[in-house]
């Protein structure tokens, strides 16, 4: 099975609570592939944004809730969905990447599977764009995917 990096085309900037459109949209992609059995890494760009996303999963409603945690936190049990930062990660497999960060992770080809966006301010699409061609430098079928 071939490498996928599958990149999201975000069109708005704000999601209807704390979180970025892009923000929300990780953690929704997040527990979709939870619940088809799929282990994830969402790999944040900061600690704060870390945090901000902990915060919203636990705010869900009851029959929404995932399962989750924070590279780091000590847990009897690995979770399904693990929130990372540059510099902070678990060494847990996972089976899928969702990115939020700037650039590509060094350890994005350890992963079959990676989620990106392209947000829809123009400097950060640029930015996005660097990550594209990136991720087909090394060998990844290329998706997009309007959000």
């Amino acid at each position: 099975m071939p490498k996928q990096a599958q990149f999201y085309l975000i069109e708005k900037t704000q999601a209807d609570n704390a979180l970025s459109a892009t923000e929300a949209l990780a953690c929704n992609l997040a527990a979709d592939a939870w619940r088809l059995g799929k282990k994830v890494l969402i790999a944040c760009e900061t600690e704060e944004q870390a945090l901000n996303l902990d915060e919203a999963l636990w705010q869900r409603d009851a029959e929404q809730f995932v399962p989750h945690n924070l590279s780091g936190e000590i847990t009897n049990y690995a979770t399904p969905i693990e929130i990372s930062w540059q510099g902070k990660r678990n060494a847990q497999r996972r089976d899928l990447l969702i990115s939020l960060q700037n650039n590509v992770p060094d350890y994005a080809q350890s992963f079959n599977h990676v989620i990106d966006f392209v947000p829809a301010e123009e400097e950060r699409k640029a930015v996005a764009r660097e990550r594209y061609k990136l991720y087909r430098q090394l060998g990844f079928e290329m998706v997009m995917e309007k959000a």
